[in-house]
């Protein structure tokens, strides 16, 4: 029960650490309260979100083995790799996780997001419009971002396994550069409690957008990545 109790506030303390510097490097670049217009940008965004994956990872680690993305745990079950009956205390942690983070972000910069009219720096969300009159936002692009992003850190995950003295940064490496190449479309959560958790605060804070029905592309298509990168490892250690 000990080791159970061990891995819950793991999985909570690392997704919180993850979520609240994640979006806390979104509220950054889209408030820049400290320096002069411009002066933060997509490198802040990007290079944020890798740092908080090696927080994260790196607090929680010892504790419940730092999956700290619903996508990982689920994968890792359905190849053997980790117990089912742990998955959903695992769950339910992430997501608890990610929703205090992104509280804790929201606390801290409720000053500039209030003034601002509360843009949503909390979830990701596609980054070209369709031409038509309704102007519709395109899935098709951010589903195959999430989907390869999430398959390339998977594969980090899995390789890292053999020799994991140094996997914290290797994770936060992989997250950086999938957000310079493959963050432009969607966003790059690549982990639904990342994405769903801080969403569904920004709903509870009246944040436009926050339900809309593009929430599945980072809920589904993470899962779908990683389950690719599963079968790839297996089939290749078969």
């Amino acid at each position: 029960m000990r080791i159970v109790g061990r891995a819950f506030v793991g999985e909570v303390l690392g997704t919180l650490l993850l979520v609240l510097l994640t979006v806390g490097s979104a509220a950054n670049a889209v408030l820049q309260p400290r320096l002069s217009p411009g002066a933060y940008g997509y490198d802040s965004l990007a290079l944020g979100s890798g740092l908080a994956v090696l927080v994260g990872v790196l607090a929680s680690r010892s504790l419940s083995g730092a999956h700290l993305n619903p996508a990982v745990t689920l994968t890792l079950a359905a190849g053997r790799l980790f117990p089912w009956r742990l998955v959903p205390l695992y769950l339910v942690a992430q997501f608890l996780g990610g929703f205090l983070g992104a509280l804790g972000a929201f606390v801290a910069y409720r000053e500039g997001l209030l003034a601002q009219g509360m843009p949503n720096v909390f979830s990701t969300g596609p980054g070209f419009l369709r031409t038509e009159p309704e102007a519709l936002y395109a899935w098709t692009g951010p589903a195959v971002a999430e989907t390869l992003g999430t398959f390339a850190l998977m594969s980090v995950i899995l390789a890292a396994g053999k020799d994991g003295r140094i996997v914290a940064l290797w994770l936060a490496l992989t997250v950086a550069a999938v957000g310079y190449g493959l963050g432009g479309p969607g966003g790059f959560a690549l982990n639904p409690a990342r994405d769903f958790a801080p969403r569904f605060l920004a709903w509870i804070l009246g944040v436009e957008g926050a339900a809309s029905p593009y929430l599945l592309v980072p809920a589904l298509f993470p899962i779908l990545g990683a389950l690719g990168a599963v079968a790839m490892y297996r089939a290749l250690d078969s």
